[in-house]
Parts: structure tokens; C-alpha cells; sequence
């Protein structure tokens, strides 16, 4: 029989989501706050700086024109080509003559400029002229007035020195560096308890309740309550589980004994065949159910170790392959192995192969017909088992994992502790696997079981040898 798709009977087992974790989204809250700090500080900056900057810009160019343009005025010829030749040597100053046929253009490309090219013409007068470039020669010019005379002074555009530049640029990118840094870190402080009681919450639920200490001496107050509160709760959750194990155990123990005094006078003391056989039965049934609230009390630590899959289905097979009512039919390779307790996983399978037979017999011919298979999937291997009977309503499965639950009377034809499932799930849990039930598109109870694969090559064993053995443990 083809596996049907594990992963997908797997899903209603597990929730499904994406998100992100405390951490980052710590991070990015904090990125964002001090990036957008940055980014108003940084506009701020701009917007105090571009006043005083416009105004001193042209406060320099004006006062280099008026004294060019004194020194013009008051020169003779001869020491005016002198004083223009040492301005264009020492101050990088040039004066033309303005004629009518210069072509420019305007000093206006951004707000600066423009607050600029204001300033100096209140500065310098009506007929001021600032601009970018003049008959194709790029600079900061500017043209002014002598009397009936016009002339241009050419001087270097680093005297304009708009805010930004390489310096702001270097100086922005280490704010931001440092600040997601600093997010980071306090992002991780922050997350750093949570994590550890998250982690310590999910050995709780595991049931490692001894592994699951927080510090109880942080600095944080709210940290530190939070960690003794969740360190008292372990601690009686603990306490209550031995309790448990311990009650239930004492109450199994104390009735073995009565009980199998009670069936041996019922077998040498009633003379009717029937009415003992009857009686016995229903011993042995209170016997079956102590032995499954054993089970369940059962520690929660086991020894894995490589068992090959096939020959524990095989021993579990062994032991129940007489009963007429039985049908069993096994698609599994017997190269699979698996990390897992040989006995616990015999156990398991016999109390699958159990519940298959009470409640998925088939209405037509009374039979249950359990189809058995697995296959390897990665680091994992699939087992499935399921029957061909009625199923169970959807409502319905996920409690059936539940102790003491009690289906519809469909599957609950016989009697019973309502405690196999739990039994199983709990071992699986114990063994590092996951265990998940559904119902099957052509009717019938599928149980699926995901356990660990065992990268290693055992010996094939004398089945006709090791089949009893196993048996009799299971």
C-alpha cells in the first residue's frame, strides 16, 4: 500500500506561521526611531545652518567686491593692471570688463543660490548681477557697477560652500553604524531572558522539568520575579509528577496481588465452564488496564539506540497474528532503522495494533484489516498505520490523545481505560519523535509516527530467534 502523505496528515498536529522573532523586531522598532532621529536632526541642522551660511557667503562676496571696486576707483591706469594682476595671483580674483554682447547664466539653481543672489543684490546695489557662468566659462560671477563702467569678477565657487559634502556624508553613515549597533545590543539584552524562558518552557512542556532553572539573581527586578515564579511553578510541577507516578504506581501494585488471588479462586472454585471463563476475562480485562495506567505513570526518560524498524513491527505481529479477526498487511523495508527504546517502540506499535482491532473492524465482514508502512524522508523516518473502518468525527481527533477520552461508540465497541493513545503519544514524545492521527480519504484511522533515523548499518538477525524474544517483552 503507497504512504499516503505524512506531512500533510502532520499538519493539523503542529500551527503553522510566519513572523518575526522579539529580537528583530526589537531591533527594527529601535533602527527605525534612531534612524528617523538621524534624519530630524540632520534636517534641523540644515535648516539652522542655511540662514547664517547664505547670509556670511554673501556677506564675503560682497565685501570682496566693494574692495575691488574702491581700489579700482582710486588706482591710476598703470596701478590698475597692477592691482588687477595681484588680486588673480594671491586671491584667485579676476576683473573684465562687462560688455554688452556677454552672455550668462542666472545664479539660481537651488534655495541657497538663490538666498545668495538676494543678499547681494541689497548689498551691492540694483544692477548686481550673480551668476553661474559668462560667455562659457563656469564660476561664481558677479557683475557690478563703476560709475558709467561695467565690469565682471570671476572667483572660485569653493568660496560657496553649499551644507553636505563628503564630510557630512562620512560622518552620517558612522551615526547611523553606531546607533544600529546600539539597537542591536539593546535589543539582545532585552531578548536574552525571554529567550532563556522560552527555552525553559519548552523543556516544561517536553517534561524535563529538572533542566528548566532560570537565574534567579538578575538585575532586573521585573526579570527576576518573573524567573522565581516560573522556578517555583517547575518545582511543583515536578513534585506533582512524582506524586503522580508515585500514586499511580502504588495504586497498580496494590491491586496486582488481590486480583491474581481473585482469579485463581475463580478457576479452581467455580464448576461452571462458562461463568469462568466469563470471569476470568473480565480479570484479565483489570489486569489490561492497570498495565496501561502503569504505562502512563512510567518516567519520562528513555535509552535510544538503533532498532530496525521491521523487526519490531515483526515481534508486535508475532504475538497477535493468531486472532481471526485480524488482518495485517506490512509495506516496510527492512533496511529502515531508527533511533528509538526497542521495547517502548514495541509497546507502542502493540497498543496501535490493539486499538486497530477493537475499533476499525470493518461492517461487512467484522474484520480489521490494518495496513502497515514506512518509508525514509531525510533525517527522519514515516510510519503509518491505519485501518479500513469508520473513522472518527473530525471534532473528535485531537482529543483522542487525550487520557481518559472516550470516542463516539463506534470505536468503543470494548472496553478500556481510555488511556492507549495517551500512552502512545507520550512515549513518541519520550523518544524524540511526533505522533498524529487523521482520518483517511477512503475511510479508516490513520496514526503517523515521525521518528529519528539512525545513520548506521545493523546485522540482519534470525527472525525465527529474535521474533519470540521481542514478543514476550512487548
Amino acid at each position: 500500500m503507497p504512504l499516503e502523505n505524512p506531512a500533510a496528515a502532520l499538519a493539523p498536529a503542529r500551527r503553522l506561521g510566519f513572523g518575526l522573532s522579539l529580537f528583530w523586531r526589537t531591533f527594527f522598532l529601535l533602527a527605525l526611531l534612531l534612524l528617523g532621529s538621524i534624519a530630524a536632526w540632520l534636517q534641523t541642522l540644515r535648516a539652522l545652518e542655511f540662514e547664517p551660511r547664505a547670509v556670511q557667503t554673501a556677506q564675503q562676496i560682497a565685501s570682496l567686491v566693494n574692495l575691488s571696486r574702491a581700489a579700482l576707483i582710486h588706482s591710476d591706469a598703470i596701478a590698475r593692471v597692477s592691482l588687477i594682476k595681484t588680486m588673480t595671483d594671491q586671491e584667485g580674483v579676476r576683473i573684465f570688463p562687462r560688455e554688452p554682447t556677454d552672455t550668462f547664466e542666472p545664479f539660481d539653481n537651488d534655495d541657497l543660490s538663490q538666498r545668495i543672489a538676494r543678499e547681494l543684490t541689497a548689498r551691492l546695489g540694483p544692477g548686481t548681477v550673480v551668476a553661474n557662468r559668462v560667455n562659457k566659462e563656469d564660476g561664481l560671477w558677479v557683475g557690478f557697477a563703476i560709475e558709467e563702467d561695467g565690469y565682471w569678477m570671476l572667483t572660485d565657487r569653493s568660496r560657496l560652500r553649499p551644507a553636505g559634502g563628503p564630510t557630512w556624508v562620512i560622518w552620517l553613515i558612522t551615526a547611523a553604524a553606531l546607533s544600529l549597533a546600539g539597537a542591536a545590543l539593546i535589543a539582545r539584552l532585552i531578548n536574552r531572558p525571554l529567550k532563556q524562558l522560552s527555552f525553559a518552557a519548552s523543556r516544561v512542556r517536553d517534561g524535563d522539568l529538572s533542566a528548566s532553572h532560570l537565574d534567579e539573581q538578575v538585575a532586573t527586578s521585573e526579570i527576576r520575579e518573573v524567573n522565581i515564579g516560573f522556578n517555583r511553578m517547575a518545582q511543583k510541577l515536578s513534585k506533582i509528577e512524582q506524586d503522580r507516578a508515585i500514586m499511580l504506581a502504588g495504586i497498580s501494585h496494590d491491586l496486582r496481588t488481590p486480583l491474581a488471588r481473585l482469579r485463581l479462586e475463580t478457576e479452581m472454585s467455580v464448576s461452571d465452564q462458562e461463568a469462568r471463563d466469563h470471569m476470568v476475562a473480565d480479570i484479565a480485562q483489570l489486569d489490561a488496564i492497570i498495565d496501561k495506567f502503569l504505562d502512563y505513570a512510567r518516567p519520562d526518560h528513555v535509552s535510544l539506540s538503533p532498532v530496525r524498524l521491521r523487526d519490531v513491527i515483526e515481534s508486535c505481529i508475532y504475538s497477535v497474528r493468531e486472532q481471526v479477526d485480524l488482518q495485517i498487511n506490512v509495506e516496510v523495508s527492512p533496511d529502515l532503522v531508527v533511533l528509538a527504546d526497542e521495547v517502548e517502540l514495541g509497546r507502542v506499535i502493540t497498543n496501535l495494533l490493539e486499538n486497530a482491532r477493537r475499533y476499525g473492524k470493518t461492517v461487512d465482514s467484522g474484520i480489521a484489516v490494518i495496513d502497515i508502512a514506512a518509508r525514509a524522508r531525510d533525517a527522519w523516518v514515516l510510519f503509518k498505520l491505519r485501518d479500513h473502518g469508520m473513522g472518527v468525527p473530525h471534532e473528535n481527533i485531537a482529543n483522542l490523545t487525550k487520557p481518559f477520552f472516550r470516542g463516539d461508540a463506534a470505536r468503543t465497541a470494548a472496553n478500556g481505560a481510555g488511556l492507549g493513545l495517551s500512552i502512545v503519544e507520550k512515549t513518541v514524545q519520550r523518544m524524540g519523535g511526533k505522533f498524529a492521527l487523521t482520518n483517511t480519504s477512503t475511510g479508516g484511522l490513520a496514526a503517523y509516527i515521525k521518528l529519528k533515523k539512525a545513520d548506521v548499518k545493523l546485522a540482519k538477525p534470525d527472525i525465527k530467534l529474535a521474533l519470540p524474544k521481542l514478543a514476550a517483552k512487548s
